[in-house]
Order: structure tokens, then C-alpha cells, then sequence
């Protein structure tokens, strides 16, 4: 799987858990399975990896975003993490 390794550098502006939980979304038995495939086939990659059930992990809410053809893709909700974060007060200019 090609990528790119970008370094962030977050501003946190108070003290955050060290494991930000949030309530699971309700998902239909094909987002499910969805969700499963793309979970084995991350761990077959070596990008997720299984840990035991005294680990402490943190995680972000997995959401399964869906297409008519379909074709589906994994993507993290990160707005817990988001709302301890300081904004940027430079963010990127427009180009026009």
C-alpha cells in the first residue's frame, strides 16, 4: 500500500484522557461488513495490528463511507481530538 509519511504537530491547548471514547454509530449489517473487511485487510498490511484486552489503545470511531457502486472506504472520526486542540490562528491562505 503506497502512501506518504506526513509528521503533525498538534497544539493542545488543555489536558486531554489519555482515551477519548465515543459512543459507537449505529451501522447497517452491510456497513458492518464493510467495516470488517477493511479492518482484516489493514492488519494483513501491517498498518492495524490486534492488541489484548488489558491494552490500553486509543482509538478513533471508525466510519464506513459508502458509494452507489458499491465500493466503500474506512475513515477515522476525529472530532473528539479536535475539540482539545488549539486552532490555527495562519491557516493556509486561498489561491486564487
Amino acid at each position: 500500500m503506497e502512501g506518504h509519511e506526513v509528521d503533525i504537530t498538534l497544539n493542545i491547548g488543555r489536558p486531554y484522557p489519555s482515551v477519548l471514547r465515543r459512543e459507537d454509530y449505529p451501522a447497517s449489517p452491510r456497513a458492518r461488513e464493510a467495516l470488517e473487511k477493511h479492518v482484516q485487510e489493514l492488519i494483513q498490511l501491517g498498518v492495524l495490528r490486534k492488541v489484548g484486552h488489558n491494552e490500553e489503545v486509543e482509538v478513533k470511531t471508525p466510519v464506513i463511507i459508502a458509494w452507489n457502486n458499491y465500493k466503500s472506504r474506512m475513515v477515522g472520526d476525529f472530532r473528539a481530538l479536535n475539540t482539545y486542540t488549539v486552532p490555527d490562528r495562519y491557516p493556509i491562505p486561498r489561491i486564487k
